[in-house]
């Protein structure tokens, strides 16, 4: 990320003091929540299930970006509350490039579920071929390897200076059309063209099952719909801000100063603890998706929750596997009647 909460704000200033408690809070909530829940997915996936899926490999995925960017929140925490920087330059580029690691790499796997989805009811012979574990860790191992290569930009543009007598991890640019690009860089590529394209997925799902009447296509969407904004409602703010900042930059404005430029410097401070929040969420809506499951399995719900979705697991039951389905036993198009609300509720499928 390209500015974030460890540039604390003046202490002076009281809206500054009410930002900081307010990451504070945000932090530590993300931090109570998704650490213990995200490793419970882990666990749950690793331990509880016999026969991993496809869309249990994804989650699987998911969960350990969440808990990679979680493990950074507790020297976030210690920055925003001591008001200072004391990991060194080392530590101030080694958390934020994690950081854009773990944030690309939700991102992108949110992408891949989605368009799998797609595939799986616009494309059901094709999507049953592709969807195999072989193809499957290919496309996980391509999604960390452009995780871990698009945030480098992190690496060169930040370090630690002093600043109001305390120390300062914060990005320095050598011009403001370098600042600009990585601004306008990382909201393209971290969530515009991501983004754009879940909501085309989404929409395609659900234009193709209102058109052949599915029984559930009504609280399909409303399902949907939330999914969609509860990603948006999380990262959204944070690149509405990277977008302003850039657009600023390039019209001459220098980043922090001015009025603007202190809105947008303090509404960073709130946006980027938000979306820590993002990594915290996705166990509880594993939760609701699976209350009943939750009552009948106990601490396995989550495995359960998993082994119900996925075109795979219909094609094990036949006594195949994903590619050697017998021609003329294709999986369903549309999710059945036991796994339409699982698959809606859960917003990776």
């Amino acid at each position: 990320m390209d500015r974030n909460i460890t540039s604390s704000p003046s202490p002076s200033s009281v809206g500054a003091m009410f930002i900081s408690l307010l990451t504070i809070i945000l932090l530590s909530v993300a931090l109570a929540v998704g650490l213990p829940g995200n490793s419970f997915v882990v666990w749950s996936i690793l331990v509880k299930m016999r026969k991993r899926s496809v869309t249990a490999l994804l989650v699987l995925n998911l969960a350990l970006a969440d808990l990679i960017v979680l493990l950074t929140a507790p020297f976030f925490l210690h920055s925003v509350a001591g008001g200072t920087w004391i990991f060194g330059v080392a530590g101030c580029r080694f958390f934020h490039y994690v950081c854009g690691v773990s944030m690309y790499a939700s991102v992108l796997l949110i992408t891949i579920m989605s368009l799998d989805r797609s595939l799986a009811v616009a494309r059901p012979f094709v999507s049953q071929k592709l969807r195999t574990k072989a193809i499957a860790w290919r496309v996980l191992a391509g999604i960390w390897v452009v995780s871990i290569l698009l945030p480098t930009p992190v690496i060169v543009y930040r370090t630690v200076e002093p600043k109001n007598r305390t120390l300062a991890c914060f990005p320095k640019y050598p011009s403001e059309k370098h600042r600009a690009f990585h601004l306008l860089f990382e909201a393209l590529t971290g969530f515009l063209l991501p983004f754009l394209v879940v909501v085309a997925s989404y929409s395609d799902i659900g234009r193709r099952l209102q058109a052949r009447r599915f029984h559930r296509s009504r609280r399909t969407g409303r399902l949907v719909a939330l999914i969609i904004l509860s990603f948006a409602a999380f990262w959204l703010p944070y690149h509405v801000v990277n977008l302003a900042e850039a657009c600023r930059a390039l019209t001459g404005g220098v980043a922090g100063f001015g009025p603007v430029g202190q809105r947008l410097r303090l509404a960073r401070y709130v946006f980027i603890a938000l979306a820590f929040l993002s990594s915290s969420v996705n166990p509880v809506l594993y939760a609701c998706a699976g209350g009943s499951l939750l009552r009948s399995a106990g601490v396995g719900f989550v495995a359960k929750l998993l082994e119900a979705t996925g075109s795979e697991t219909s094609s094990t039951r036949r006594g195949g596997t994903l590619g050697q389905t017998v021609k003329g036993s294709p999986a369903s198009p549309e999710p059945g009647p036991a796994e339409s609300l699982t698959v809606s509720t859960n917003p990776l499928e």
